[in-house]
C-alpha cells in the first residue's frame, strides 16, 4: 500500500509540474502574440533601433537597380507589336518633340516654384536660392494650422521615373518628423507640372513653438537628387 501511495503522489506531482510548465508557456505565447505556440518573446524597438531605422531612410548611398536607361527614341522602338503598351507610351509622352530630346539619356527636373497654401490667408511663396540653402528664417507657420505645400516643376530630356519628395525636420538636434511622398513618373514637355501635397497640420502648444531646421529633397528612382534645400522655419502662436 505504501508503495502504491508513493506512486500516486509522484504521478500527482509530475502532473502539477507539467501543468505549471504548460501554463507558463501559454502565458509567454499570449504575451508574444505567437499563435503557433512557439513560445517566443515579443520584441519591441528601443529608441536606438528606431533612430537607426530613421538614419537608414536617410542613406543617400542606397540606389534602386532599375536596369540600363534608354533614350525616348529607344523607348518608342521597344515592343512595337504591343498595342496597349504603345498607347500607354503615347499617352505618357503626349506632344513631346522626339527630335529635340530623343537622343538624351539623363532626365532633368527643375523645381520652378514652392508655395505654402493655408485657408484664410494669402499663399506664402518661397524663393528658391541658387545654392539651395536659404539664409536665415525661410518662413513661419501658425501652430495648429492646416496647410499644403504646392510646387511647380518642369521635366526635360527624358522620362523621369519615380520622382519623390522627402522631408526631415529637427528641433534642438532631435528628429521630430520624417516623410516621403511619391509624386510620380513624368515625360518631358514644354509646359510645367504642378503638384499639391496632402494637407498637414502643424503641432500646437508651448513646446511645439520655436525654431526648426529641415531638409527637403526631390529625388528619383535612381536616387538622383534634383534639388536639396536646407533651411530653418518657425512655428508661432500666430502668422507673422
Amino acid at each position: 500500500m505504501g508503495s502504491d501511495d508513493d506512486k500516486v503522489n509522484e504521478e500527482g506531482a509530475a502532473t502539477e509540474v507539467s501543468e505549471t510548465h504548460h501554463a507558463g508557456k501559454n502565458a509567454i505565447d499570449e504575451e508574444s502574440g505567437d499563435e503557433g505556440g512557439k513560445g517566443t518573446l515579443s520584441r519591441y524597438k528601443s529608441e536606438s533601433s528606431i533612430a537607426a531605422t530613421e538614419d537608414e531612410d536617410d542613406d543617400e548611398d542606397r540606389k534602386i537597380e532599375l536596369g540600363p536607361q534608354c533614350t525616348l527614341k529607344e523607348q518608342l522602338e521597344k515592343d512595337k507589336d504591343d498595342e496597349s503598351l504603345t498607347r500607354w507610351k503615347e499617352q505618357l509622352l503626349g506632344s513631346v518633340d522626339i527630335n529635340a530630346v530623343g537622343e538624351t539619356l539623363e532626365p532633368e527636373v527643375k523645381i520652378l516654384s514652392l508655395a505654402i497654401k493655408s485657408a484664410g490667408r494669402d499663399d506664402i511663396f518661397l524663393p528658391i536660392p541658387e545654392g539651395g540653402n536659404p539664409k536665415g528664417l525661410w518662413f513661419t507657420l501658425k501652430e495648429g494650422s492646416r496647410y499644403r505645400l504646392v510646387f511647380t516643376f518642369e521635366v526635360s530630356n527624358n522620362i523621369v521615373s519615380g520622382l519623390k519628395y522627402t522631408h526631415n525636420v529637427w528641433k534642438t538636434g532631435i528628429k521630430v518628423d520624417s516623410s516621403k511622398e511619391m509624386i510620380g513618373t513624368f515625360s518631358p514637355q514644354a509646359e510645367s507640372y504642378t503638384h499639391e501635397m496632402p494637407e498637414e497640420v502643424t503641432p500646437s502648444g508651448m513646446f511645439a513653438r520655436g525654431t526648426y531646421s529641415a531638409r527637403s529633397k526631390f529625388v528619383d528612382d535612381d536616387n538622383k537628387c534634383y534639388l536639396e534645400i536646407n533651411y530653418t522655419f518657425d512655428i508661432r502662436k500666430d502668422w507673422q
